[in-house]
């Protein structure tokens, strides 16, 4: 009986392979899942990096400010009818240092509350002409003359500049009480030395002088060749 010849060709069956443990097959299924994990990590990382690089996330505002203004009937409380001829203004500016002293347990301790602020104001003189009588203006219409006795000259506004007034620095010490009315006193002391200021740098002389030219001017306009200007005294 004759041998197969394709059995003759393709030689002895191979033997069969030694199985694979099933502990060894678990840690590679575990092996190779976390490497998926941690390349689709690594590649969703480098993916938001590059978004975050071309996309910068827009912080927001380190504070934000509302203003409510709320609606009121606004009251007239006082009418005066003005006749001022203002002739002279100054603007002044200083630095006002208010301090709260504070003592505490009979004196064993101080402490104190204080502000900086920074002032401007603007400062204006002239006279008022609503001040004038009948004595005070006499008129030689032959002469084309004129006498005028004008009131002396005053201050007629001191105003703090709101855009450069601020409060530079507040400091409240720990066993200090906060004053609620430290900043409105400085604003009041700025007001006064200001004004005090203005009057020491001669705004009182010069609004006299641009007073008395005005006016002069003024009534010379109207035909009269002759003008005499004098103030009256304080």
């Amino acid at each position: 009986m004759c041998a197969d010849p394709r059995a003759l060709r393709s030689g002895p069956p191979p033997a069969p392979a030694a199985p694979e443990p099933p502990s060894s097959r678990i840690w590679l299924r575990v092996l190779a899942t976390a490497l998926i994990a941690a390349a689709a990590f690594a590649g969703s990382g480098a993916a938001m990096c590059g978004y975050m690089a071309l996309n910068p996330p827009k912080l927001p505002p380190a504070s934000t400010t509302t203003t409510v203004i709320r609606g009121s009937n606004a009251v007239i409380v006082a009418v005066r009818d003005l006749a001022l001829l203002q002739t002279a203004s100054y603007h002044v500016e200083r630095v006002i240092d208010l301090r709260d002293e504070q003592s505490h347990l009979f004196g064993l301790f101080k402490s104190e509350d204080a502000v900086l602020l920074v002032a401007a104001a603007d400062i204006s003189a002239g006279v008022d002409l609503g001040l004038l009588g009948r004595d005070d203006i006499r008129v030689d219409p032959e002469k084309h003359a004129v006498f005028i006795r004008l009131p002396p000259p005053a201050i007629i506004s001191v105003r703090l500049d709101n855009q450069s007034t601020y409060v530079h620095t507040r400091h409240t010490d720990a066993l200090a009480l906060r004053a609620k009315t430290l900043e409105s006193r400085a604003r009041q002391e700025a007001e006064r030395t200001l004004e005090q200021a203005a009057l020491t740098s001669g705004i009182l002389p010069r609004a006299r002088d641009n007073a008395a030219r005005t006016v002069k001017s003024l009534v010379q306009s109207l035909g009269f060749q002759q003008v005499e200007i004098e103030f009256s005294k304080d």
